[in-house]
């Protein structure tokens, strides 16, 4: 009796294709379009009317700031409205049990979504600048363009991170698009608020190293030419600590079957 081995694709092929069709995916989506280019410029358009009005306290750094919660609100929607309940309706739908009886790695398979993630980061952060820099009459050398691309990166491991630690707790994908849009609420109110100061210095402080805010600092740092200051440095630990906790929770506890 003879033995058949069965021949493993080679893993450069695997990924390929899966890259290939998750690409196909995100590009086609509506809801791609609108959380990760429609909400930032969106939030450009809201605080630009609100600072001309007087409406808003974003003080000495405004552009930059302006440009900096528009970036982390791109990041945080794409994230929370996207990439989790994206999974969410992929697991119920049995798309990863499908994945899991061929030849692909298990860590091929969520590497190719987070490498989408990140390229639409990067895409996110291209438009966001170049519309904020016309918005504001602004413009940045090659090495703040760099930078402001390393932190989206950044930025998105970490909100990616927050995602999939929701999408890992919670198998029903009902439950993963209810409990996403609290949370993107709840950040989404604590970062404009925050930042405002209108409700007093302690909720500033504690706003401000929330997830958003210390993106936020992290973004307004780098579009600075001023020296960095040490809540700049403390920016960097805290987003790579929400990352560690939060993608921690979310690899361990993560399900491939909705049941």
């Amino acid at each position: 009796m003879t033995d058949l081995a069965v021949a493993r694709p080679p893993i450069a092929l695997t990924l390929r294709s899966l890259l290939a069709a998750d690409f196909t995916v995100i590009v086609r989506s509506k809801q791609t379009l609108i959380l990760n280019l429609a909400v930032p410029i969106l939030m450009l358009i809201i605080t630009n009317q609100a600072t001309r009005r007087g409406g808003a306290g974003f003080g000495a750094a405004g552009p930059a700031l302006m440009i900096a919660l528009a970036l982390s609100y791109g990041l945080l929607s794409s994230s929370l409205l996207g990439y989790s309940i994206t999974v969410a309706r992929d697991r119920e739908a049995g798309v990863f049990q499908r994945l899991r009886v061929t030849p692909t790695p298990t860590w091929a398979i969520m590497l190719s979504r987070l490498i989408v993630q990140f390229v639409a980061a990067i895409a996110t952060a291209v438009v966001v600048i170049v519309v904020g820099g016309i918005m504001h009459g602004l413009s940045y050398g090659v090495g703040t363009y760099l930078l402001i691309f390393v932190v989206a990166i950044y930025g998105a491991a970490m909100f990616l991170g927050i995602g999939q630690a929701v999408v890992g707790l919670l198998r029903s994908s009902t439950a993963v698009n209810a409990l996403g849009r609290v949370l993107y609420v709840l950040l989404l109110l604590l970062g404009i608020l925050g930042i405002s100061g209108v409700l007093g210095d302690t909720f500033t402080a504690i706003a401000k190293w929330s997830p958003v805010g210390a993106l936020m600092t992290l973004f307004t740092a780098v579009q600075s030419t001023s020296a960095w200051t040490s809540d700049d440095g403390w920016a960097i630990v805290a987003i790579g600590a929400y990352l560690v906790v939060f993608a921690g929770i979310g690899i361990r506890w993560f399900q491939w079957e909705a049941r």
